[in-house]
């Protein structure tokens, strides 16, 4: 699927303050749907804050998010991934005393809809809902080749692994909008170019709008359609990757003023 000019999110005049401090400060974007949208910027600009207000962790002191026409403010956080939005995060959060499958199949659960008494008799409609989540399960492992680990405890697997069993399971939500947390964080050049691959899939076989937060701009740059710059929870700047690369704000936030981005350049000469 391709990136159309419909608008799927709309953050507009976002700021919040925790005391003291505006971590959040007059942000305003929209992603279109079927693109990569990707967050930048240097620890602490606010970016992972912006994740936290769309998946109602946080509540803006000022602004509105739209997904879909419909206000996300107004939700409560437990809503969000039955409206279709799911999320991963940088510190991974997993059922490691469980196997991969069955934390894929925890994933399934806000499809399930069978009641209380369904499922305690285990009636036709509960077996085939539990059908169902098997096999949404399935299509996700053999998406992310996790097959030889499909009953792997997660506690035994090594962290790049870890990554993608959740990324997996935010996929088994069958999300319409994927809020990728620093996908690349942790992992090897090998485990990065896996991700870079799998988002690119995510995007073009599922259909699946990405909306991420990343360091790596080499990810950055071959997977976004466009990125958004920030830094001290304001705006820097919104473009393609080399648009916003070449911005001269982004890169006196990165690297010193574009001054002393010239004199390093003539003293590596």
């Amino acid at each position: 699927m391709t990136a159309t000019n419909e608008i799927l999110l709309s953050a507009q005049g976002l700021s919040v303050r925790f005391g003291g401090v505006l971590a959040v400060n007059n942000v305003s974007f929209d992603v279109r749907r079927g693109e990569v949208f990707t967050l930048i910027g240097p620890n602490g600009a606010g970016k992972t804050t912006v994740f936290n207000l769309i998946s109602r962790i946080y509540t803006p002191t000022t602004g509105t998010i739209r997904f879909e026409g419909a206000e996300l403010t107004q939700q409560p956080p437990h809503a969000i991934a039955a409206l279709g939005i799911a999320r991963t995060f940088q510190n991974i959060e997993l059922f490691e005393n469980a196997t991969v499958l069955q934390n894929l199949l925890i994933g399934n659960h806000i499809h399930r809809g069978a009641g209380f008494w369904s499922n305690l008799l285990f009636t036709k409609a509960t077996r085939q809902s539990e059908l169902a989540a098997r096999e949404r399960a399935e299509r996700v492992i053999d998406l992310l080749d996790l097959q030889h680990l499909r009953d792997s405890f997660v506690a035994g697997l090594p962290y790049g692994k870890r990554k993608v069993v959740e990324l997996a399971r935010a996929l088994c939500t069958g999300p319409k909008l994927l809020l990728l947390d620093e996908p690349s964080s942790g992992l090897n050049v090998e485990e990065t170019e896996d991700m870079a691959w799998w988002i690119q899939d995510i995007q073009t076989d599922l259909g699946i709008t990405v909306l991420m937060v990343e360091h790596d701009m080499t990810l950055v740059s071959r997977v976004s359609d466009r990125v958004l710059a920030m830094n001290q929870g304001e705006v820097l700047a919104t473009g393609t990757p080399a648009e916003v690369q070449a911005h001269p704000g982004v890169i006196e936030a990165y690297l010193g003023t574009v001054d002393d981005v010239s004199s390093l350049r003539r003293v590596k000469a």
